[in-house]
């Protein structure tokens, strides 16, 4: 039992000696131990040197206090424990995919332009001398005061008693200065964690933004960021907008939009709203060098241009001429209204520093009726016209009018009017009312009814000369119809006889088609008794075909018939006429009987005054005009005279025919035999007849003689009616012989 508590008291003993060997080895050669996760910040209690220059707090040289090396992970000799402390803090961490910024408590004292420190190449802040420009002039050496440099991601082993690193999720620092500086770099980490400052800027996410055609309306587009300095000199007097610097690749200040503060900075970039946008993409940008703005990309749509009006740029040469009073317009990239409209499309615009006005080039209409607007909203607040007419009466107007704006002179209607809307309010609205109550004016309301072609050819042509002084196009004016409902009925009662009065005309058309229709009906009804009575109608036909050929038969033998009867009737007519010679003669004798016996009466009524020789005049008339009816009486003139013969004949007492006849053949003319009437023997016997009758044959027989001798005496009869009657009645010449 000694034994056993004689061993155990050995060991214990040997652990004493050891450890009082490891304390004493520790105090003798200052032995300290560093994990390999943390750094070990030498804090130097006494220094012969003294201690840290006044104004800083890291010692350079072994003076007393902070020092500016760092203790790695492992063990480190000679930091005695009376002479040193040892701080053992976390390594720095900033997660994957974000952002630490950095706080320097030492260093040169920023400028009073300055907001912060200026980037100094010290390994991301791990190599505090360099940071503190040891070795080094004073104006390159880092300042104190938030940093311009950042920390990506990865782990750092920085010096925090120099250095204060705030990242999302802590706040890397040693504890010097007690709650108050804590609760600073909290507030910071607040606001850093607000703008969503850790993460690094993303472009090109869509967002909601306002549709500049209809501001009620959301639009998704594509984004882009506006870039706002907070550090760098002002902004030069009367701008806005800071110029673009160091945005060529090529050039030494490229800042790789804006994630190189000092290549900003060297290219005499300024402080303020930055004129170039941050287009796609993501970007690593210090927040307390920067803030950046997320907007939308402006899209000019298809049937629109975007006319641009440029607050920023250098001032440029008017190019819209002396006599075009309404602003400058200027070329791109100058301030003022841009020459060249922009065309339908997404473009990346920083509308801090001007404006996109959209303006439609294709036809667009505007209403002006009470209540009712198309999507471009620019006739919201167009109402319909009211109007007074001839005859008193007050009706509402409502039209509708399509525009179009050439897309060449766009630019020209937004120096001119500012926008389209205004375009509209301003100018058409009170140019169009105007127009048409002055038309009004002279109208009826019949009139303004009844005549709307032509009312709104008229208003389409004189509107059209109008617009295209302010550069716009009327492509045509549409006349709604008027609205009579605040006319107390009056203007529905005239609309109602109208109606009562086309209505009647319209009746009439009916009746006269209703009637065109019951002749169709009739004749459709012949049509179907047609044929269903076809059977029947073809053979009445058939059996008219069957009498025409009979008929035809017929008028064959009728006509020979007849041409025998007319061979018989010209036989008959010869004997005819020789009889008639015969008592031609007879006819003679008694004519100048009837002569001898007109003269003495003559004679008499000359003696009984003129009295009776009026009336002898009428009576001579009286039987010359029976005599002429007479002869027209049988028609032909040669008929009577043979008549006449053929009464004289039958009184002769010479014998018509002789007993004895000689006959001796001869020729006529062209050698052609003569029948009876010819020759010798004819001669004689158309002697004996002439001599008879009275009357002389001609050379070609006496059937033209006989012809001569009616002819005459038609013409005798006929002058005698002509002739005036003076003292006694003149007989024809026939009968005075």
């Amino acid at each position: 039992m000694f034994g056993l508590d004689l061993i155990s008291f050995a060991v214990l003993f040997l652990f004493f000696l050891v450890f009082v060997g490891v304390i004493a080895v520790e105090l003798l050669l200052g032995l300290r131990y560093i994990p390999n996760n943390r750094v070990g910040i030498i804090e130097k209690l006494w220094s012969k040197g003294g201690s840290v220059p006044e104004g800083g707090i890291i010692a350079l040289h072994g003076e007393a206090g902070y020092q500016a090396d760092v203790l790695r992970g492992g063990l480190h000799f000679y930091l005695w424990r009376f002479q040193y402390r040892i701080h053992r803090v976390q390594l720095v961490t900033v997660p994957q995919g974000k952002i630490g910024y950095v706080y320097a408590r030492d260093g040169k004292p920023l400028q009073p332009s300055q907001t912060l420190g200026r980037v100094v190449d010290c390994n991301y802040f791990q190599d505090a001398r360099t940071f503190l420009g040891e070795g080094v002039t004073h104006e390159v050496g880092g300042q104190r005061g938030r940093q311009r440099m950042i920390l990506r991601e990865g782990v750092y082993a920085i010096n925090l008693a120099l250095f204060v690193v705030i990242s999302e999720d802590a706040v890397y620092r040693l504890a010097m200065q007690g709650t108050n500086e804590l609760e600073t770099l909290i507030s910071w980490q607040n606001e850093l964690a607000e703008v969503d400052g850790f993460t690094p800027v993303v472009i090109g996410r869509p967002i909601q933004t306002y549709d500049q055609l209809n501001p009620e309306k959301q639009l998704t587009v594509d984004s882009i960021g506006i870039v706002t300095i907070q550090d760098g000199p002002s902004l030069p007097h009367g701008e806005i907008i800071a110029p673009s610097v160091g945005n060529d690749r090529n050039d030494p200040n490229y800042h790789n939009n804006f994630q190189d503060p000092e290549a900003f900075l060297r290219a005499a970039g300024c402080r303020g709203r930055q004129y170039v946008p941050l287009t796609d993409g993501t970007y690593f940008i210090n927040r307390w060098f920067a803030s950046v703005e997320i907007i939308g990309k402006i899209v000019v749509p298809m049937g629109f241009v975007g006319v641009v009006v440029s607050y920023h740029g250098r001032s440029g040469r008017d190019i819209s001429g002396d006599a075009f009073r309404h602003g400058e317009r200027v070329a791109e990239g100058e301030r003022g209204v841009w020459e060249r409209p922009l065309g339908p499309g997404k473009y990346a615009f920083n509308t801090y520093a001007g404006a996109i006005i959209l303006v439609p080039t294709t036809n667009f209409v505007l209403n002006w009726i009470t209540g009712k607007t198309e999507s471009h909203r620019y006739d919201d607040s167009l109402k319909s016209i009211d109007l007074v007419t001839k005859d008193a009466y007050e009706p509402m107007l409502p039209l509708s009018m399509v525009v179009h704006i050439d897309y060449q002179r766009a630019p020209s209607v937004i120096q001119r009017f500012g926008d389209v809307k205004k375009l509209i309010t301003q100018t058409l609205d009170p140019m169009l009312s105007a127009y048409f109550r002055d038309i009004a004016h002279k109208k009826t309301m019949l009139e303004l009814l009844q005549q709307r072609d032509v009312i709104q050819a008229e208003a389409r042509e004189e509107l059209l000369r109008k617009f295209r002084d302010f550069d716009i196009e009327c492509v045509d004016v549409l006349i709604g119809k008027p609205d009579t409902a605040e006319a107390g009925g009056k203007i529905e009662t005239l609309l109602e006889q109208l109606r009562l009065r086309q209505l009647s005309i319209e009746q009439i058309e009916t009746f006269e088609r209703q009637r065109a229709a019951a002749e169709k009906q009739q004749t459709l009804n012949q049509a179907q008794a047609q044929a269903a009575m076809q059977t029947q109608l073809t053979n009445s036909l058939v059996q008219v075909e069957i009498a025409q050929n009979h008929g035809q038969a017929e008028l064959v033998k009728v006509s020979k018939q007849a041409e025998a009867e007319l061979a018989r009737a010209r036989r008959q007519a010869e004997q005819m006429v020789v009889t008639a010679q015969a008592e031609l003669e007879r006819s003679k004798k008694q004519a100048e009987q009837t002569l001898v016996t007109a003269e003495a009466e003559s004679q008499q009524r000359v003696l009984a005054g003129r009295g009776e020789s009026s009336r002898t005049m009428q009576l001579g008339l009286s039987e010359a005009s029976v005599l002429l009816r007479k002869i027209q009486s049988f028609g032909d003139p040669r008929l009577y005279a043979l008549a006449l013969v053929a009464e004289h004949l039958s009184h002769s007492n010479q014998p018509l025919v002789p007993e004895r006849v000689f006959m001796a053949g001869a020729n006529g003319e062209n050698g052609h035999a003569i029948g009876s009437s010819s020759g010798m023997m004819g001669m004689l016997i158309n002697l004996l007849v002439a001599e008879k009758s009275g009357f002389q044959l001609s050379d070609q027989g006496g059937m033209a003689g006989l012809q001569e001798f009616a002819d005459k005496m038609t013409r005798e009869a006929l002058d005698s009616m002509q002739q005036p009657m003076a003292g006694k009645p003149e007989l024809p010449p026939a009968l005075q012989r």
